[in-house]
């Protein structure tokens, strides 16, 4: 095995490794988001992390409906109804519809949803600033091939 085939093989086992890392860590990430939400006394809330990232969509683009939720979150528009209609009954959303467009529904965070809109944004600025101290251990050009590696990644993966 010549030594460009030895360095493909060893960046295949460390994608693997940090892919099992990766799906480790998002547990992790969201037994620590709900025991964040039960200390704030927030109940009745789901553990399902697209529920909390289809809050944050809403919280972001208020008022917004199921299309634009679904365009922007990549998900099915009756995937964002199944989830729009248990955060409904959970309270943590309210329908809305515009005084010109009686026909049309609009999502809103109620208050609680609000209280999960922003810890979620709490949780994501410190995670953001972990990360770019730990990304400044790396030189300008070093950042350019991780970025590049990165998006040819998500590019690879994506297409399969």
């Amino acid at each position: 095995m010549d030594v460009k085939d030895r360095s493909k093989q060893l960046l295949y086992e460390q994608y693997i490794q940090f892919l099992h890392v990766l799906e480790s860590q998002k547990d992790k990430e969201i037994d620590h988001f709900l025991s964040i939400v039960k200390r704030e006394f927030i109940e009745k809330f789901s553990s399902n992390l697209t529920a909390v990232h289809m809050i944050d969509c809403i919280g972001q683009h208020e008022p917004i409906n199921s299309t634009g939720i679904a365009e922007m979150m990549n998900l099915s528009k009756a995937s964002i109804t199944k989830i729009g209609a248990k955060l409904l009954e959970e309270g943590f959303v309210k329908r809305t519809q515009m005084n010109d467009n009686k026909k049309e529904i609009y999502f809103r965070l109620s208050p609680q949803g609000k209280k999960i809109f922003e810890l979620h944004e709490r949780l994501h600025k410190l995670e953001a600033e972990r990360f770019y101290r730990f990304l400044d251990k790396y030189s300008d050009e070093e950042l350019k091939v991780i970025h590049t590696f990165l998006q040819d990644t998500s590019t690879h993966i994506e297409s399969r």
